[in-house]
């Protein structure tokens, strides 16, 4: 019996920029009587299905986005008599599609690092229950990913986990639903060992995939104390210092790393924070603009964000203590106006952001946006590819559409031209060279050039482009931006490397 761990995806590049973490952590569950899993990520190639046989065990895991690629993946390995398991956030939020549609054996619901030995022990017994209850597991039950399996050629960036959870409660995000609003933080020892292993192998860019790298701010401190609550303000004031204490740690690391995660803009407001961020080489973050209007803000449940002047004020922060920002915005909320583009493009521009997202307004299940929708949509009967529009995540890719509510302004059609307009604007060569002087030398600086155009082509060209002839061509263009950039963001391993304070 093998065990096969995929990840699956309708679009491969042949390079990927991110390591997907969870495919080694299962790999590390996996109990060494059941041999080394065979680990397929199809961002970088599909799944050759003569390497399933009859009796392996194939986990699969799925996020909404690629929910029905990972379907038809587990159709497939059904069909050469393995056994099918699921897992990953869609999953938890709908077992009995995974089991139909999927035509899996067993569906797990929540973190699967524990668990996921029990499932194994049980297939080889015969009793394998249709679903698992995980749940949220503590911190110091967080399994390490198992490097050794990972191939360092085929990723740009490694990425490791220090927390799961959020504390805020944005209507667009699904995180705080299912990861929980108590942030569950990984001991020091823990994260520096697995950064370490990572260096060692020669990867010197790590993606630091938490939900929320800023998981206790200053104004929480602020309420704790005003409310009289001393529990909960220990508890706020330990979890603060243990993120301090990480970032010490990090900055005893080689200075050629560099480490990218995932912060809230309230992270402005405290300069200790940051400047601990910028010693412990953590040199970027993506932050949540989400819109430049209060109006906007207010929609999406993030009216704690600043707009306009004091936006950008806040944002130049980041830059000032040497922490470079991955600004995200939302269009196509109710609140947009025809000036909201050329407002956001412009902000972009001016708050000195280094990296600019800009994705289309999207009702992802688990959400309060999707629930909302959800009800609003109780007596529509559209179906596209005779899949209900509630299910938009099972119609076809090349029939699926990109806008989902009406908008009092614009035509969904207009607001992907608006979309893809902002795109383009922000990635103009001459624009990315510009900011590719924050690098240090050449090298950084083509590297910092091919990262931007990669992933403008993955995701803006990709999964904003409606013409199916557009996808094709844009995602053989990532293939050959890929190889190159992959190759500058290599670096020499380092196999001596010892782990900080010890011997």
């Amino acid at each position: 019996m093998d065990v096969h761990l995929i990840n699956p995806s309708h679009i491969s590049f042949g390079i990927g920029v991110i390591t997907p973490r969870w495919l080694f952590v299962l790999a590390g569950s996996t109990p060494a009587e059941y041999g080394v899993p065979k680990i397929v990520d199809e961002t970088l190639e599909q799944i050759d299905p003569s390497t399933i046989a009859s009796g392996d065990v194939v986990g699969i895991g799925i996020h909404t986005g690629n929910a029905l690629r990972g379907y038809e993946v587990g159709r497939l390995a059904r069909e050469r008599g393995a056994h099918v398991i699921y897992g990953g956030i869609h999953a938890t939020l709908y077992p009995e599609e995974a089991l139909d549609l999927g035509q899996a054996h067993a569906v797990v619901k929540g973190d699967g690092d524990v668990v996921w030995a029990t499932v194994l022990a049980d297939c080889v017994a015969g009793e394998l229950k249709k679903t698992y209850e995980a749940g949220r597991i503590p911190a110091d039950q967080f399994r390490p990913a198992r490097w050794d399996l990972l191939s360092a050629k085929d990723y740009m960036w490694a990425s490791v986990q220090t927390v799961r959870g959020c504390p805020k409660h944005c209507s667009f995000c699904s995180v705080w639903r299912t990861d929980g609003q108590e942030p569950r933080q990984r001991a020091s020892d823990a994260v520096i060992q697995e950064i370490v292993e990572l260096r060692r192998l020669g990867f010197r860019f790590i993606a630091l995939a938490d939900d929320n790298f800023y998981p206790v701010a200053l104004n929480d401190l602020k309420l704790a104390e005003r409310r009289g609550d001393s529990a909960r303000l220990e508890e706020l004031t330990s979890l603060r210092a243990e993120r301090f204490e990480l970032m010490e740690r990090m900055a005893e690391l080689p200075r050629d790393m560099v480490f990218f995660t995932q912060i809230t803009m309230e992270a402005a407001e405290d300069p200790d924070f940051l400047d601990a961020m910028h010693k412990a080489n953590i040199k970027g973050a993506l932050v949540g603009i989400e819109s430049v209007t209060p109006e906007g803000l207010k929609a999406v449940y993030k009216d704690f964000n600043a707009s306009g002047d004091e936006l950008i004020e806040r944002l130049r922060v980041f830059r000032e203590h040497g922490v470079h920002v991955l600004g995200s915005f939302i269009f196509g909320l109710p609140t947009d106006r025809p000036e909201t583009f050329a407002a956001t493009a412009a902000l972009a521009q001016e708050a000195d952001l280094t990296f600019a997202q800009f994705v289309i307004m999207t009702p992802f299940p688990g959400t309060l946006d999707f629930n909302a929708w959800e009800k609003t949509m109780a007596d529509d009967t559209t179906r596209i590819g005779g899949v209900p529009l509630t299910r938009h995540w099972l119609i076809p890719q090349e029939l699926r559409p990109k806008i989902y509510s009406p908008h009092p302004v614009f035509s969904p059609e207009e607001i992907r031209q608006h979309t893809q307009g902002v795109w383009d604007r922000f990635y103009t060569l001459s624009s990315v060279w510009k900011r590719s002087k924050c690098t240090p030398n050449l090298r950084a600086r083509l590297a910092f050039v091919l990262l931007s155009k990669l992933y403008r082509q993955m995701y803006a060209n990709t999964g904003i482009a409606t013409d199916s002839a557009r996808v094709n061509r844009s995602t053989t263009v990532a293939r050959w931006i890929a190889k190159p950039a992959a190759r500058l963001f290599r670096s020499e391993p380092l196999p001596e490397l010892a782990v900080p304070g010890t011997a």
